[in-house]
């Protein structure tokens, strides 16, 4: 057998120092590439690090750190007072489990015994339609995320020790490496003037949101939202028990007049906003708008609860910075999301507010969600402080900008007949309004019938409007093409009636 101290290491581990990455992970990286490679072979004993360290001119503690990483990989085992080895990659034929027989299930109650609440506020929208196309309000396309990367950095956390100790000791309150990194990354992309104290981390954005109106409203609080607002934002109010009252919105977002007006006639206890890009019009609150509205809630003592939820998608040279970024009073509670555009099980969400109000949050979300998620918060953490976020979201933000564009040729080709709509400046979704004469719910089931799916979600038809919100970020230019031209079909049909 080949002895390690006899193979040229230093012929396929090249040191950049120039380069952002740690010394440490530029070693592992590349030895992980020379196990694939077959110039370091399976069961093969690694040299000591001392040894390495100084046939590779690095300090010890640095090939230690290289081969804990390799170890958290699953690239090597360490062996007390053996050394360190390289793994084979054979694993073990998983054992199956036996299905359980059905018989024994039939007998397990299909109703309680006993009374409980049932809610008709939380009813689920959504639909779950079999179709090859299916539109959403403004997802982004999973297959555009860094699945293999994100799994091996997961991975990589699962394993790392120091991790370990932080699921077993740490509460939420006081996991601060992802935190900074976060107050970090949105001080320089969102303009705001935060430390890891303004912070709590969340599942989603609709937990923000639940648990902000969990210890912001109490029964009987006025709350005012768009007069077309997020769903499931109202639900949220609506269970706590406020009371929704709702204002307009025209092309500069929110009419500030009549927020000012309902104000003047009772208390206000908090104003729902989604003003980079309003949901479902998509349009973007105006500069002077946001500050008179930041006025009035110092003026009249109101809550300004801002929903960002898509800020990361903006495809103009400048960006309309939320109002949490000129909140000086402590007015604005900011709620937002992290990787967006990655894998939905990578995406988390986070409020901002002032340290007082955190502090009372985290006593909530200690009941809810106590664990939260060490290795996740590890992974994101790491890709802010490697720059890979900024790098995926450069990338990603062209790709859906093209998407855009396309879907909006494609609607004013095939459909301007019988539509109306503006280019959006962000976000994954259009605003369409069509001829009041079209029944979009019916006109949603002759969709179906060409293998398309427009959800009733989307859908917005009153007296005095009939719009639908859809989605473009999750199809290919392809497949957009397919949807436009199965709506155009079942358009045609619907009309021929």
């Amino acid at each position: 057998m080949t002895s390690p101290v006899t193979i040229p290491f230093n012929s396929f581990i090249q040191i950049d120092k120039t380069v952002h990455t740690p010394v440490y992970l530029q070693i592992a990286n590349q030895m992980i590439n020379a196990i694939q490679r077959g110039f370091l072979f399976r069961g093969m004993k690694l040299p000591g690090t001392r040894i390495l360290a100084k046939l590779l001119q690095v300090h010890r503690n640095t090939i230690v750190a290289a081969y804990d990483e390799l170890e958290s990989q699953g690239w090597i085992e360490v062996q007390p007072n053996k050394g360190s080895f390289i793994l084979n990659t054979l694993e073990e034929k998983a054992r199956k489990i036996r299905n359980y027989n059905q018989k024994h299930l039939v007998y397990y109650p299909s109703c309680a015994g006993f009374k409980f609440k049932q809610s008709h506020i939380l009813d689920d929208p959504f639909d779950i339609p079999n179709c090859e196309l299916v539109f959403n309000d403004g997802l982004p396309d999973v297959r555009l995320s860094q699945i293999n990367q994100l799994a091996k950095l997961y991975s990589s956390g699962l394993k790392r020790k120091r991790n370990q100790k932080n699921v077993e000791n740490a509460p939420p309150e006081r996991r601060d490496y992802f935190k900074e990194n976060l107050s970090n990354f949105l001080n320089h992309t969102r303009g705001l003037h935060i430390s890891k104290d303004n912070i709590i981390i969340t599942r989603s954005m609709e937990m923000g949101v639940y648990i902000a109106t969990e210890i912001l409203i109490s029964p009987g609080d006025v709350v005012i939202v768009g007069k077309l607002s997020y769903f499931a934002t109202n639900m949220i109010f609506q269970k706590a028990g406020a009371e929704i009252l709702t204002v307009p919105i025209d092309e500069e977002g929110i009419d500030v007049e009549a927020v000012k007006k309902l104000c003047k006639k009772k208390p206000v206890r908090m104003l729902y906003l989604t003003p980079h890009h309003h949901y479902p019009t998509t349009v973007t609150l105006s500069a002077q708008r946001r500050t008179d509205l930041l006025e009035l809630s110092y003026q009249y003592g109101f809550i300004i609860l801002e929903d960002d939820y898509d800020y990361d998608f903006h495809y103009g040279n400048s960006r309309v910075l939320p109002l949490a970024s000129a909140d000086s009073h402590g007015m604005v509670v900011y709620i937002g999301s992290f990787g967006r555009s990655l894998a939905p099980g990578f995406r988390t969400g986070f409020i901002i507010a002032p340290q007082n109000l955190i502090m009372e949050m985290y006593k909530f979300l200690g009941i809810i969600d106590r664990q939260g998620d060490v290795f996740m918060e590890q992974v994101l953490g790491e890709m802010i402080e490697e720059g890979e976020i900024h790098r995926h979201l450069k990338k990603t933000s062209r790709i859906y900008q093209e998407r855009r564009d396309h879907f909006a040729r494609l609607l004013q080709d095939k459909l301007s007949d019988h539509i109306e709509f503006k280019t959006p400046a962000g976000g994954l979704a259009m605003w369409i309004k069509w001829d009041s004469s079209i029944n979009l719910m019916k006109f949603s089931k002759d969709c179906l019938k060409h293998n398309i799916s427009i959800p009733k979600s989307l859908l917005y038809q009153t007296k005095d409007i009939t719009a639908m919100r859809l989605g473009f970020g999750s199809f290919s230019l392809n497949e957009m093409e397919i949807a436009i031209n199965q709506m155009t079909a079942a358009l045609h049909g619907y009309i021929d009636l």
